[in-house]
């Protein structure tokens, strides 16, 4: 990317763990001039800190200033997913190009529903509903003429992006895809309940190997020339963790009140051909990502985590208290495999210099809105599919 003189000025909507990703990567971004304006968060004392750490210029409650300040390029919404389609219509509708975290949105209970959502609700309500969201906002899009970014790290990982070279060159036929996301829960409480999450493993964590691999699907159409899209979706989900007794619960950090904490999935494409997906919060000792990818010439396997280039081995962890060994583990003892480059290796900072390019020169990024709208299509579709324990046909109901 040429250096360009325009400065793009940023706002980021939530002062979380993800605003923390993107501060990170924002600092990194090279070939362009950017400028972090506003820190948005309910929480001002943790909107203070974020904005002492990454230099914003000013912190504050109000998500309306920043869509009345004319200065504001990027609205980058880092906000819990119950927020996300009302802030991406408002970013869009006050002409800003728009990056969301994922998921890009979810069915979270409506005024007439029974709780507790996950249980009483059909889910075939949600995935209705969840359709027309996804029309809306791409009406919206289109409408506003910016770009829209799909903050889906997994697709600029390192593992990914690889893959997506190699599949260019060598125009492979994708007979199978798989992928996976398992740890051990989420410690937030609020991640049980799906009025809060719009689900539960499945699109917290097993969005990430899914948009992975539609993105590599289309990248094989596109270099073979060819139109591929979805055909079906089945799926299983359960909540395994119900069988603990709080004895054996004391290590899973997953504690589901009407959503899944394991579910499996399988996609059928237009050409025939297949992928799977696993996520789960059952998983012990770090996160484990990975996806592979079977074709007519070949096969490809990528690890997202954990990463192996450092093993490290502690009694205690004198001096280690804050620093950040690896993700999701309970202890910094004994054998580990700490972060090496995770900014990189996990596409954290990838996707942010995708993003600023895209929204620079109008070009479509990598992991764009048809990216989100699939990938929560077939999430939706999937949750149909467990509950009335049949094949959910695209195009239908």
């Amino acid at each position: 990317m040429k250096q360009t003189t325009d400065i793009l000025t940023i706002a980021v909507i939530g002062a979380g763990y993800a605003a923390r990703l993107h501060g990170d990567a924002y600092k990194r971004v090279y070939g362009a001039s950017l400028r972090l304006k506003w820190i948005i968060d309910p929480d001002m004392e943790r909107a203070e800190k974020l904005r002492a750490s990454y230099g914003y210029q000013s912190a504050a409650l109000d998500f309306e200033q920043v869509l009345n300040d004319s200065e504001v390029d990027v609205i980058d919404i880092c906000t819990p997913p119950v927020c996300h389609r009302d802030m991406i219509l408002a970013a869009l509708k006050a002409g800003k190009h728009v990056i969301c975290e994922k998921p890009l949105l979810g069915y979270f209970g409506e005024a007439d529903d029974q709780e507790p959502v996950g249980l009483k609700v059909p889910k075939s309500k949600m995935y209705a509903k969840v359709l027309s969201d996804m029309e809306e906002m791409e009406q919206a899009l289109e409408q506003s003429g910016k770009v829209f970014c799909y903050a889906e790290n997994y697709v600029y990982s390192a593992a990914v992006q690889r893959a997506a070279q190699l599949i260019r060159h060598k125009k492979s036929k994708l007979l199978f895809l798989k992928g996976e996301e398992s740890l051990k829960g989420s410690q937030a409480r609020a991640s049980g309940e799906w009025k809060n999450i719009g689900g539960g493993s499945l699109i917290r964590a097993g969005v990430h190997p899914l948009s992975s691999l539609l993105m590599l699907k289309q990248t094989e159409a596109k270099a073979r020339g060819e139109v591929i899209g979805i055909a079906s979706v089945t799926a299983d989900t359960g909540t395994a963790t119900r069988s603990l007794n709080k004895y054996d619960h004391r290590y899973i950090a997953a504690d589901p009140t009407d959503v899944e904490d394991y579910a499996s999935l399988s996609i059928t494409f237009t050409d025939g051909t297949k992928a799977q997906v696993n996520a789960s919060d059952l998983l012990l000792g770090g996160t484990r990502g990975f996806i592979e990818a079977y074709s007519s010439d070949g096969v490809l396997y990528g690890k997202i985590s954990p990463v192996d280039i450092v093993k490290s081995y502690y009694l205690d962890e004198d001096g280690l208290e804050d620093v950040e060994l690896s993700e999701m583990l309970l202890t910094k003892t004994g054998w580990n495999n700490p972060f090496v480059a995770d900014e990189t290796i996990r596409g954290f900072l990838g996707e942010l210099q995708d993003f600023v390019e895209c929204i620079q020169t109008g070009r479509e990024p990598i992991s764009n809105f048809a990216l989100a709208r699939d990938t929560m299509k077939v999430v939706y579709a999937a949750y149909q599919s467990a509950e009335e324990g049949r094949r959910i046909e695209f195009g239908q109901s």
